[in-house]
C-alpha cells in the first residue's frame, strides 16, 4: 500500500530556478554614504556644464570666448580714462586640426599687475564688479576665465597672458591653466618680454575648438554691433582668412569715420565720438531692492551699532527722517541696538520699508549711451535714410536703477522685403542669441507698428526696411542664464522698452507721413507745369493782346506756391528749413534724414543730414484699410482724368474752328 501511493502521487514538480537573480544589498550606515560625500569646486561644475556659460557648440564657443575679452578690454579703458584701441585677430589653425583656432584679443588699458593675473585668468568667479552698485559690462567674474577653461578642455594648451602696467618697464608673460578640481590657477611659464608695444595694456592669447562663419550670431556680427554701442571706441579686426600680421598703423590712426578694410585685410570700425562715457559712480542698496534674508545678513555685519546710523548708512535714499520714521513703523527707535534685531525684529524691519514712501535710487550709477551716440553708431554701422534715438528717464525695478534707449533705421539699403532686424544690448554688450526669450524682443513684437505706417503681422515683428535698436542699462542687468544672451521678462522693464519704441515710432511716422505728402506735392506740380505751356499757348490764340509767357510764369509761380511742401529742405536734424516749413513737424533734435541718392557721408551726425531731401524711394507696405483708401483715391483720380481729356479735346475742337 505505501509503494502504490507513491505511484499514484506522481513525481514531484519541479522548482523554478532564478536566472541572474542579484544579490541582497548590504545595508550601508550613515558613516559609509557620508564618505562619497565632497564639495563640489564651481569650476568643475562649469566644466561639466559648459553650456551654461555660453559654450553650447564651436561656433557659439568661439564668440563666446571673443565676446568676454573685448568686454573685459572695453571695461578697462573706461575706468582707467583710457580710449579704447582694441585689437582682435583670429588665426585658424588646419595644419593641426580643422577647427583649431587662435584667438588674441589686444587693448591698450592700463594692464594688470603681477599679483592679480593668476587669480583673474585662472579662478572662476574672482572680480570685484560683482559686490559693487554701478553699470559695468561684466558682473559675475566667470567670462574671461571660463574661455581659458573651455580652450585648455577642448585643445589642451594654457592661456597665455602678455600685459605691462607701467611704461618703460617690461611686460609680463604668463601661460596658465585652471584646475577644475581645486579652481586654482597653475602657472608653467612666468618671464619678462619686450614684445609688446611701448604703452599700457593687455593680450590675451586663447587656442580653442570652435567654427567660423559669417552672418548672423557671428563675431563678424557681434564686432559690427560692439562699435555701434561703442562709438568711442575703435576696433581692428582680422578675420581668419586674413594670414597677415595685424596692421599697426591702422590700429593707430583716428581719422577715418567710415569702417573701412586695409590692404592688410584687416577691418576697422572707426572711433566716432572723441570722449568717453561719463563714468558711473558706485552706490549703496536701496532698500525697496532688499529681501529679508538680505536684510537679516546685513544686519549681522554692519559695523554700525544702532539701527538708525545703519539704515542711514547702509542704504541709499533713507535720511534720519526716514529712518525714524521706518523705525517707528517697526516698533523700534532709531536707538535700539542692531544686536537686540531678532528674526521677529528684523521682518517688522523690512514690513516696514515697503510700506513707507521713498525717493528712488540714484541714477548716476549710470552711463547710458545716449541719443547723440546712438545716432553715431548707426551712422557708421547701418546705411539707412531715416535715423531717430530716444532715451528714456531712469527707472527703478527690484530697487535696482535702469534705463532704456531705442534707436531705429529705415529705408536707404536696408531689405525691405522682411521683418525688422532687431539688435539688442544690455550694457553697451550685444545679445546675440535667445532672441525670442528676451525682454527687448518681446516689447517691440507688443508695440503697434500699424499705427506709424508699417506692416505687422499678429505677434510678429514690423516688416519694411527697418532696424530697430533696444539697450538696456543697469546696474544689474536680469539676464535669463549665466550666459547673459537675453534680459529676463520684468514689467518695469518691458513698459519703459514699450514706450521708448513708441515714441521713436512717432518720429518715425511722422517722416513717413511727410515724404507721402511730399511726394504727392511733386506729382502734383508735375501735373501742373505738363499742363502749363497748353494753356498759355490757348489763353494766346484766344486773346493775342495777353502774352504767353507771363501767364505760363504766372502759372508757374502759383503751382510752386501751391506746391511748397516738395522744395521743403531739411537741416542737420532732419528739420524742414527755410520759408517753407510744415508746422506739423515737431522733431525734438534727435532725427537725422540723410540723402542716399547723394555722395555717401560718415562720421558725426550733423555731418549727414546737411541739405538732405526726402527721398523718392517707395514707401513701406501699408496696411489693408490704408491699401482700400488707397484704392478709391486712385479710382476718383482715374474719372478725374478721364473728364479732364474729354473737356481738353472739347477746347481742342473749339480751337480750331476758331
Amino acid at each position: 500500500m505505501p509503494d502504490a501511493r507513491k505511484r499514484s502521487a506522481g513525481p514531484a514538480p519541479r522548482q523554478k530556478k532564478k536566472k541572474n537573480s542579484p544579490a541582497p544589498a548590504a545595508a550601508r550606515s550613515a558613516e559609509a554614504l557620508a564618505k562619497g560625500q565632497r564639495e563640489i569646486p564651481v569650476s568643475e561644475f562649469f566644466a561639466k556644464n559648459r553650456h551654461l556659460l555660453g559654450f553650447d557648440n564651436p561656433r557659439k564657443a568661439l564668440l563666446t570666448t571673443i565676446k568676454e575679452a573685448v568686454d573685459n578690454a572695453l571695461d578697462a579703458c573706461e575706468e582707467a580714462g583710457i580710449l579704447p584701441d582694441i585689437a582682435v585677430r583670429i588665426d585658424h589653425l588646419p595644419e593641426v586640426d580643422e577647427n583649431r583656432f587662435r584667438v588674441t584679443v589686444e587693448d591698450n588699458g592700463p594692464g594688470v599687475v603681477r599679483k592679480q593675473i593668476d587669480n583673474i585668468f585662472g579662478a572662476l568667479l574672482y572680480g570685484s564688479k560683482f559686490h559693487r552698485l554701478r553699470m559695468s559690462r561684466g558682473q559675475q567674474g566667470i567670462g574671461i576665465s571660463a574661455a581659458g577653461m573651455y580652450g585648455l578642455l577642448t585643445t589642451g594648451r594654457p592661456m597665455i597672458i602678455v600685459t605691462r602696467s607701467k611704461k618703460g618697464r617690461p611686460a609680463h608673460h604668463v601661460e596658465l591653466a585652471i584646475d577644475t578640481t581645486k579652481n586654482r590657477p597653475e602657472v608653467s611659464v612666468d618671464e619678462e618680454t619686450d614684445d609688446f608695444p611701448p604703452h599700457t595694456g593687455t593680450r590675451v592669447i586663447i587656442e580653442l575648438e570652435g567654427r567660423y562663419s559669417k552672418g548672423r550670431t557671428s563675431v563678424d556680427e557681434y564686432l559690427e554691433q560692439t562699435a555701434i554701442a561703442n562709438p568711442h571706441a575703435r576696433i581692428v579686426y582680422t578675420p581668419p582668412a586674413r594670414n597677415g600680421d595685424t596692421n599697426q598703423a591702422a590700429l593707430n590712426a583716428d581719422d577715418a569715420d567710415t569702417t573701412t578694410v586695409t590692404p592688410a585685410g584687416e577691418i576697422v570700425f572707426p572711433r566716432t565720438v572723441r570722449t568717453l562715457p561719463p563714468e558711473p559712480r558706485e552706490i549703496k542698496p536701496h532698500p525697496r531692492g532688499v529681501e529679508l534674508g538680505a536684510l537679516m545678513r546685513m544686519l549681522k555685519q554692519t559695523g554700525e551699532k544702532n539701527l538708525g546710523p545703519f539704515l542711514q548708512r547702509e542704504f541709499c535714499r533713507v535720511g534720519p527722517g526716514k529712518a525714524k520714521e521706518i523705525c517707528a513703523k517697526a516698533g523700534l527707535t532709531t536707538r535700539t541696538w542692531v544686536k537686540q534685531v531678532d528674526h521677529a525684529g528684523a521682518e517688522a524691519l523690512y514690513k516696514a520699508i515697503q510700506g513707507v514712501s521713498l525717493i528712488a535710487p540714484p541714477t548716476d550709477c549710470l552711463a547710458p549711451i545716449g541719443a547723440r551716440q546712438i545716432l553715431a553708431g548707426l551712422l557708421k554701422g547701418v546705411r539707412a535714410e531715416f535715423y531717430t534715438a530716444s532715451t528714456r528717464p531712469p527707472a527703478v525695478y527690484r530697487g535696482n536703477p535702469f534705463q532704456v534707449e531705442v534707436g531705429l533705421a529705415f529705408g536707404g539699403d536696408l531689405p525691405g522685403d522682411g521683418p525688422a532686424r532687431v539688435i539688442r544690448f544690455a550694457n553697451r554688450v550685444p545679445l546675440l542669441y535667445q532672441q525670442s526669450a528676451c525682454s527687448a524682443y518681446k516689447a517691440v513684437v507688443e508695440t503697434s507698428w500699424k499705427n506709424y505706417g508699417l506692416a505687422q503681422g499678429r505677434g510678429a515683428a514690423p516688416e519694411g526696411p527697418l532696424v530697430v535698436m533696444v539697450h538696456m542699462a543697469s546696474v544689474w542687468v536680469p539676464f535669463t542664464s549665466e550666459s547673459k544672451e537675453a534680459i529676463a521678462d520684468y514689467d518695469e522693464i518691458r513698459k519703459e522698452m514699450r514706450l521708448a519704441l513708441q515714441e521713436c515710432g512717432r518720429k518715425l511716422g511722422v517722416y513717413l507721413r511727410k515724404r507721402q505728402r511730399a511726394k504727392r506735392e511733386r506729382e502734383r506740380r508735375g501735373v501742373y507745369e505738363r499742363y502749363i505751356g497748353e494753356i498759355a499757348r490757348a489763353v494766346h490764340t484766344i486773346d493775342p493782346s495777353i502774352d504767353a509767357d507771363r501767364v505760363r510764369d504766372g502759372l508757374l509761380a502759383t503751382a510752386e506756391r501751391l506746391t511748397a511742401l516738395a522744395d521743403v529742405e531739411f537741416d542737420d536734424d532732419g528739420n524742414p528749413v527755410g520759408p517753407a516749413r510744415d508746422p506739423r513737424d515737431d522733431d525734438d533734435g534727435d532725427t537725422i534724414v540723410v540723402d542716399r541718392d547723394g555722395p555717401p557721408t560718415g562720421g558725426a551726425p550733423g555731418d549727414a543730414g546737411r541739405g538732405a531731401r526726402p527721398p523718392d524711394t517707395q514707401p513701406p507696405p501699408e496696411p489693408r484699410g490704408a491699401r482700400r483708401s488707397k484704392a478709391r483715391k486712385t479710382a476718383t483720380k482715374k474719372k478725374r482724368s478721364r473728364r479732364a481729356r474729354a473737356s481738353d479735346s472739347l477746347f481742342s475742337s473749339e480751337s480750331a474752328r476758331s
